[in-house]
């Protein structure tokens, strides 16, 4: 049935009109577009964004949405380097009221159970559980949640928001910085939860693939275990 769901919402595109951008960091930039009523989404799903106001090759391409719906903006977040791709430059040109269009959101990677659960980000891997970490603050449940946050830059973007909303909720927060040092915070988590939390890992394909296989190593069922792998462009 979501295979389904997700295949409709696919060919039902939306026209988003860009409202502002602003860097994060020194790499990373945000993207806000103004949210239509008729527009919504589960935390951690994900949008295909295509350009239209120039003709570029490769105009449509797959990013996390970021925010939530209560915030009623559609939020993007991605790393543009000093010599970004097509798709990149015209994001950046980007002025308000430009329009774009956007098809879903899309994807299973969202939390369905009251289980615990472990959220794995590497790097821009952040940016669904950005918008996962906003749903929980606003449901003000307390659920048994631990977000590992792994960027070998120390760069961690939202991370004053992050901050505030681990401070205001039950959410357990640890930033990380080498792949050794996750390691350790999840055989941590192996040890509390054994078999019994679900593991979230979105980032780059070399890092989820090695933190999957981890976790498969311990032990941890398949079942278990849920990836978005982030791809550059």
């Amino acid at each position: 049935m979501s295979f389904v769901k997700d295949m409709l919402s696919m060919f039902n595109k939306k026209e988003l009109s860009f409202l502002k951008s602003y860097k994060e960091s020194e790499d990373f930039y945000t993207f806000l577009f103004e949210k239509e009523k008729d527009i919504t989404w589960s935390a951690g799903q994900y949008g295909l964004f295509t350009i239209t106001h120039k003709k570029i090759k490769n105009n449509t391409r797959p990013f996390s949405v970021a925010s939530v719906p209560q915030e009623n903006t559609i939020q993007i977040t991605t790393k543009i380097s000093d010599q970004p791709s097509e798709f990149k430059k015209a994001m950046l040109e980007l002025t308000k009221g430009t329009k774009i269009t956007m098809a879903g959101p899309v994807g299973a990677f969202y939390l369905k159970e009251e289980h615990p659960t472990v959220l794995i980000a590497g790097g821009i891997g952040i940016t669904p559980f950005r918008s996962i970490v906003k749903q929980l603050e606003a449901e003000k449940k307390e659920r048994p949640v631990h977000l590992l946050y792994l960027d070998s830059n120390k760069t961690y973007i939202f991370k004053d928001e992050l901050d505030r909303i681990a401070s205001n909720t039950s959410i357990g927060l640890t930033y990380l910085d080498s792949s050794n040092h996750l390691q350790q915070a999840l055989d941590k988590s192996i040890n509390n939860y054994k078999n019994n939390a679900k593991y979230y890992i979105a980032g780059p394909k070399s890092m989820v693939e090695d933190t999957s296989t981890y976790l498969r190593d311990n032990e941890i069922s398949k079942r278990n275990i849920k990836k978005d792998v982030l791809i550059g462009y």
